[in-house]
């Protein structure tokens, strides 16, 4: 059986950048949280929790003269503002992607804009996105929920960087019939543009597809979505041991992808989970 992994399965830059600071600042052996989990995987986060480092809801948690790490999803401006006021050391790895959307909101906002987003409102991401806002704005996630707002003079447009660039063309078209004015920014992040396309060819090359991500992972769930559709025998685990030997009866070639919050050493174990049911199978 034939094992094909894609080419940028894993970790992206935003990702890794948060990982490597959350580690460096646990190092140091000092009071360190991280406002809400570092990224969407519960195995990174378990392991920094095995090192002292706490995951707290909120700032008032964090006991004085610690250590707050700034997530790779963003904070609502207002929680940043608050961690400063503590007088905490704030270390912000939030991911230059998103602090270019939250840049753009508090850009237009500013301007005069209404602005869109397109994403999924209870996303932590596009919580703290909206929260640049000082005026209006509004989540949807399609063209049909525009249809659902009213009348605007000028809509500032800007995207979670983990959605597709068709659900941002499909809300932007939708636009133009609810404003004057339109500017957009596409704020999708290329990593998640490249792992989209890359998982639609696999998809198509394959038996079966395993996309391993956390089951909170945005982007993850939508490369499930996208192998899913093209593919049935598709399967979304978070690790090597929630695999069922069965899928692969009968195939001869396996297809796997990663999200941008999944490790490489829980890839590897993926891998290698399959490897040995292919040589179970064999001997």
């Amino acid at each position: 059986m034939e094992v094909i992994l894609a080419k940028h399965a894993g970790f992206c830059f935003g990702v890794k950048r948060a990982t490597h600071l959350a580690f460096e600042a646990a190092d140091r052996g000092e009071e360190t949280y991280t406002l809400g989990p570092i990224i969407h995987s519960p195995q990174v986060v378990q392991r920094l929790s095995e090192m002292g480092v706490k995951s707290v809801d909120e700032v008032g948690e964090v006991e004085s003269g610690g250590t707050i790490i700034i997530r790779s999803h963003g904070v609502a401006a207002e929680e940043l503002e608050a961690a400063v006021s503590a007088g905490l050391e704030v270390v912000d790895a939030t991911c230059p992607f998103v602090k270019k959307a939250q840049e753009h909101v508090a850009t237009l906002s500013r301007e005069g804009y209404d602005i869109v987003v397109v994403g999924d409102a209870v996303h932590p991401e596009v919580q703290g996105i909206v929260s640049y806002a000082t005026g209006r704005v509004y989540v949807v996630s399609s063209g049909k929920d525009v249809e659902r707002l009213p009348r605007m003079s000028k809509i500032g447009v800007v995207a979670q960087t983990t959605q597709s660039f068709e659900h941002l063309h499909d809300v932007v078209t939708a636009c133009l019939a609810r404003g004057g004015e339109i500017r957009v920014y596409n704020t999708i992040c290329d990593a998640t543009a490249v792992r989209q396309e890359e998982a639609k060819k696999l998809a198509g090359e394959v038996e079966c597809m395993i996309v391993i991500g956390g089951f909170n992972s945005a982007n993850t769930k939508r490369l499930f979505q996208i192998c899913s559709e093209l593919l049935k025998r598709t399967h979304h685990i978070e690790t090597a041991c929630q695999i069922d030997p069965a899928w692969f009866d009968g195939v001869e070639k396996v297809g796997v992808t990663a999200g941008a919050s999944t490790p490489k050493w829980l890839i590897d174990e993926v891998i290698n989970r399959i490897s040995a049911i292919d040589k179970d199978k064999i001997s």
